[in-house]
């Protein structure tokens, strides 16, 4: 089973090292990764070049943001499972071997998503993140996330879909997996934790992108679309409660990790 990873890099020459070799040091053997960078001017080419011969296919080019970007990579793509990477997250060792396994062993599924550590500018670990249960109803009124750097698909689905939603420059990923949910694919949560997810100030997270006017708009979009192929969410509490009860353990896990986090920022 061969496993594509695209990575989309513009100038994160800081982190951009530490994400390509979390792919290709993986102990899995039959990985194509591919790198999309539109236009970096802060080395983050010379850094890619450092690893030519080890990754499948680089493509220079300008770009539309991040989803074009992602679906340029993903033309390219000859996988049996497809994953991405941005250029300042990194996947966990082992993780690419595990997701194979868990396809091979859930030939049914669709998509595959588990958990992930939150790190700073040093990697230092802050703390988890968890993917939930995916259900639209959830997803509409905001109790359901899967995490991106922590997820994986079958082409037939993304190519069902077409790809990503080039327009959207805020929440792309989410619209990804809300498209395949509307186009009938099955999704598994697995108790792994699968990658790192790196929050520092210039990130859309850690800058507070994700929770301005923009991004509500763009949110309330996606939202519309649910709304609009009959999906009924339940009030808001019921939701939450129904998609924590569907995973227990890691309900337990968040609130250990909620603690422990809350107790060292005393």
């Amino acid at each position: 089973m061969k496993l594509s990873i695209v990575t989309i890099s513009f100038n994160q020459a800081n982190y951009l090292e530490r994400s390509i070799e979390s792919v290709i040091n993986q102990d899995y053997p039959n990985i194509e990764y591919i790198i999309v960078d539109p236009g970096s001017t802060d080395g983050s080419r010379d850094i890619i070049e450092k690893y030519r011969d080890r990754i499948a296919k680089i493509i220079y080019e300008p770009d539309q943001g991040p989803g074009d970007g992602l679906n340029k990579g993903f033309s390219f793509a000859t996988g049996d499972i497809y994953g991405y990477l941005n250029s300042d997250d990194t996947l966990m060792p082992g993780a690419l071997k595990y997701i194979a396994e868990q396809f091979e062993n859930n030939p049914s599924v669709d998509v595959i998503s588990g958990h992930a550590y939150i790190v700073d500018k040093e990697d230092n670990i802050v703390h988890k993140v968890f993917s939930h249960p995916f259900s639209l109803a959830s997803y509409a009124v905001g109790c359901c996330v899967l995490v991106q750097q922590s997820t994986f698909f079958k082409p037939a689905i993304f190519a069902r879909i077409g790809g990503f939603n080039k327009s959207n420059k805020l929440c792309w990923d989410g619209e990804l997996m809300v498209d395949m949910a509307l186009n009938g694919a099955k999704f598994k949560l697995v108790r792994k934790f699968l990658s790192c997810f790196r929050i520092y100030d210039d990130s859309i997270t850690g800058s507070g992108q994700q929770v301005g006017d923009k991004y509500r708009e763009q949110h309330q979009k996606i939202v519309n679309k649910i709304l609009t192929a009959g999906v009924k969410p339940l009030p808001r509490k019921v939701e939450w409660l129904l998609t924590r009860i569907k995973d227990p353990l890691s309900t337990i896990d968040r609130v250990i990790d909620g603690f422990v986090h809350k107790k060292r920022l005393v």
